[in-house]
């Protein structure tokens, strides 16, 4: 059940807040964040929830929040916490007039015309440990008075804003973002490396489309699926070929090729050499190497 605050409106202000007037940006961490009565401020701020959840009360709409949220919260707008559990998030407090770089700041922020409903956004595992690391830096920054560290603040927050670009997601959505997804991809490539692997049958599992994936995946890694997992298969295979003692035929089965000769093929085409005369050339360095240091 809920419990209603009854307390009087609070205003947060600058002064309060901010190391000077010359600063922009501050972090005021929560761990945990406690109840907190219905109030506004004349600066803005952007909320990462880290942990736990609880009630976020924003001019009158009730939002349930949970770690991987992120909103941000115009001046003026009134808010309050309630019901929380174990919350734990970070307020990184801005404010705009005070901003210097020559960023697209009215892109990367929501201003007062923006519906809050768009202010309302997801992070996912990736982009949580990517944005826990610069709010932290953050942090120790926007602590320091001389004039470099508050330019440096305002650096870090611009860098933070295009990472929350690049990782947030709608709350609704039901894809992951692009990161989540070119994750999930990589590590299903990285397991697959000794046994078959099909891009459609992995899309489907996961509610991905195709098409796009493979697009993204291009974009990011510089080549296809399929090339970049034979990239994997041929590194496990020199590998194996220098320090094991397998067939060609095992190394070849350890590595997803189910046909030795096609094997023989493959990494001779890539690496210049047969699997065979790869081995003798390495361990007749290693022996080499061996006699010298005896």
């Amino acid at each position: 059940m809920l419990r209603a605050l009854i307390v009087s409106h609070l205003k947060l202000a600058t002064t309060d807040y901010f190391l000077s007037d010359k600063h922009a940006i501050t972090v005021a961490d929560r761990h945990p964040q406690p109840e907190f009565a219905t109030h506004s401020h004349d600066f803005n701020e952007l909320v990462i929830v880290w942990r736990g959840n609880g009630l976020h009360i924003l001019n009158d709409v009730h939002y349930t929040i949970t770690c991987g949220d992120v909103f941000y919260i115009n001046a003026d707008d009134h808010h309050s916490y309630e019901s929380v559990n174990a919350l734990e998030l970070d307020n990184i407090l801005y404010n705009r007039q005070r901003l210097t770089l020559g960023a697209d700041w009215d892109r990367l922020l929501p201003d007062a015309g923006t519906d809050q409903r768009q202010r309302y956004w997801r992070l996912g595992t990736p982009g949580m440990s990517v944005l826990r690391q610069q709010v932290d830096a953050l942090a120790d920054e926007c602590m320091k008075t001389d004039p470099l560290s508050a330019l440096l603040s305002e650096a870090l927050f611009l860098q933070v804003s295009l990472l929350l670009m690049r990782f947030r997601h709608a709350p609704d959505s039901p894809l992951l973002s692009d990161a989540e997804q070119l994750d999930l991809l990589l590590m299903a490539l990285r397991v697959s490396i000794d046994q078959q692997f099909k891009l459609d049958d992995f899309c489907q599992q996961y509610h991905l489309n195709a098409r796009s994936l493979k697009q993204l995946f291009k974009q990011q890694t510089g080549m296809g699926v399929n090339q970049y997992l034979r990239q994997l298969r041929l590194c496990k295979a020199m590998d194996l070929l220098r320090h094991g003692q397998q067939t060609i035929g095992e190394v070849a089965a350890c590595c997803g090729f189910e046909d030795s000769n096609y094997f023989s093929v493959v990494f001779n085409q890539s690496v210049g050499v047969a699997p065979r005369e790869y081995r003798q050339r390495f361990q007749k360095n290693l022996a080499a190497e061996h006699i010298i240091r005896s």
